[in-house]
């Protein structure tokens, strides 16, 4: 065998490195999503923002998604349920569960709005302050996980560069609301919970090994 022949690649060896390496970059970026990286990353954050959150509401005995039900709630006061389910965008079916297991908790109270028999009010209960500093305390601990690799003016940045994303998209949703400041103004707490020593994070923080 000629000795050029002898250090030239096996023609098969040098396929499946190609197959490889077409593997390893899809694996890394899907073929379908190429042309959308930044989105493909916000879609991962998302997933995994969701999997620390429900690890740090865990302590709460909340699921994912029930601190948002009652987080409208706290704010707003008494709301029918057609409203609430309006507001958090969530498919009706999916709102009638959480409200089932927040009601069971002694979170939520539900009655014939008196306006209108037909409709549902919903209302968080004088018992779900002490849930109401276990969810601030969760989500502060979240956010603090959430931005631990970023200093105050990259955090300052994210929170801007966010702003303008979610912007973008609120052109494609139907009755999106108000977001920042206005909204902050629009949604005031009517009776807000009073804080407890144990809800502030310098007494409390999770690190992120427990999660």
């Amino acid at each position: 065998m000629d000795r050029a022949d002898a250090d030239r690649p096996d023609a098969a060896a040098v396929r499946h490195q190609a197959a490889s390496s077409a593997r390893s970059c899809s694996e890394v970026t899907p073929s379908a999503a190429r042309g959308g990286p930044i989105s493909l990353a916000l879609a991962r954050v998302a997933r995994l923002h969701r999997i620390a959150a429900g690890r740090f509401l865990k302590a709460a005995g909340l699921y994912p998604g029930q601190e948002l039900v009652m987080m409208y709630l706290w704010d707003s006061g008494p709301v029918r349920q057609s409203e609430l389910i309006k507001a958090l965008e969530v498919d009706p079916s999916t709102v009638t569960k959480m409200l089932q297991r927040l009601e069971h908790g002694g979170y939520v109270r539900r009655s014939p709005d008196p306006a209108d028999r037909r409709a549902v009010l919903v209302e968080a209960t004088p018992g779900s302050c002490e849930l109401h500093n276990a969810v601030a305390s969760a989500w502060t601990d979240l956010e603090e996980h959430t931005l631990a690799g970023l200093g105050p003016e990259e955090r300052a940045e994210l929170a801007a560069l966010l702003g303008k994303v979610e912007d973008g998209l609120c052109g494609l949703a139907q009755d999106c609301p108000a977001g920042g400041a206005e909204a902050a103004e629009e949604c005031a707490p009517q009776e807000e919970c009073p804080a407890s020593p144990e809800s502030t994070p310098s007494a409390r923080s999770t690190s992120a090994a427990e999660l």
